[in-house]
């Protein structure tokens, strides 16, 4: 749909954003804020680079994200104290366990964020929904540090959606989906280091969509023995715009059928962080949403195309 080279840079603002966050009253954690943002610069500028031209493979974004997460661990002695799993808990206080699995969360949530990116409007929106959630979990269990935080992020990433959406006037490019996608997962594992009665599966839902659209990715590739890093044009979003083509704007019609993908897709973006809120102190309850969230996101991929077939123009 776009026929002008389009900048790539809306991570810039993203990122100038969290920066400037640390001056609006964030009192003694000011400091523990500003490293943070330091540790989390190293993810930035790998995703900027390639969003400037210079190629960075996604081994190289992963890396960076791993490299990040190993930093934060480092620098603040936490990880991932629990899983809502009752077996595995107990052994979350291991660092041997507990580091890897934060490894495999914070880069994966990171990566994921990237991979929804591919139409206007979408990863920004699930991104203010998910820090909005995250806002509302620490407000009703307590842990007043980070009630405000996810506000910023949400204030900050809305400034970018406004010139985003729906024309693309910016793209929020690597450096600024890696960037929310890393951040807004340590938020949610501080929520869970600081609140003992917060459900991990109610975290879990508030990034409910990019985590299932990447483990979609993921099963799709190793079933076609391909590189999971491989990109291709099966992503959630992309069928949903391909479908919207074929069954109700004919061709050609990119530019409305790209943006209309993201109003095709909010309710079901924004329904699973409502029922995390909902969750947050019900651990079972919030697992059997996310197995049920996740039943209903493969039933209908599955049907998509039948679907699209069956009511071709």
């Amino acid at each position: 749909m776009h026929t002008r080279p389009t900048p790539r840079v809306g991570g810039i603002a993203v990122f100038g954003a969290l920066g400037l966050f640390s001056i609006f009253g964030l009192g003694p954690i000011s400091g523990t804020y500003s490293a943070f943002v330091l540790v989390t610069s190293l993810l930035f500028f790998v995703g900027l680079a390639e969003d400037f031209g210079f190629h960075m493979s996604p081994r190289r974004r992963m890396l960076a994200a791993i490299s990040s997460s190993l930093l934060t661990i480092w620098l603040f002695g936490v990880w991932l104290p629990r899983t809502g799993i009752p077996v595995l808990d107990p052994l979350m206080e291991y660092s041997a366990v507990g580091i890897p699995l934060t490894i495999l969360v914070t880069a994966g949530i990171s990566n994921s964020f990237n991979l929804i990116d591919g139409v206007n409007g979408l990863a920004s929106l699930t991104a203010i929904v998910a820090a909005l959630a995250l806002s509302q979990i620490a407000e009703i269990s307590g842990y007043s540090t980070m009630v405000h935080l996810p506000m910023f992020v949400a204030a900050g990433v809305f400034g970018f959606f406004l010139i985003n959406y729906p024309f693309g006037l910016i793209f929020l490019g690597d450096a600024g989906a890696y960037t929310i996608g890393f951040v807004l997962s340590w938020f949610g594992i501080a929520l869970l280091v600081n609140a003992p009665d917060v459900s991990p599966w109610a975290i879990l839902l508030t990034f409910f969509w990019p985590a299932a659209d990447t483990s979609l990715a993921v099963y799709r590739r190793l079933r076609r023995n391909a590189d999971v890093s491989a990109p291709d044009r099966l992503h959630v979003h992309q069928i949903i715009m391909r479908g919207l083509e074929i069954c109700v704007l004919g061709q050609n019609r990119r530019q409305i059928a790209n943006p209309l993908t993201t109003l095709v897709l909010a309710p079901f973006v924004i329904t699973p962080p409502i029922a995390g809120v909902l969750l947050w102190n019900q651990n079972w309850n919030a697992f059997l949403a996310v197995l049920a969230f996740g039943l209903l996101l493969f039933v209908g991929y599955a049907a998509a195309p039948s679907l699209i077939r069956r009511f071709r123009r």
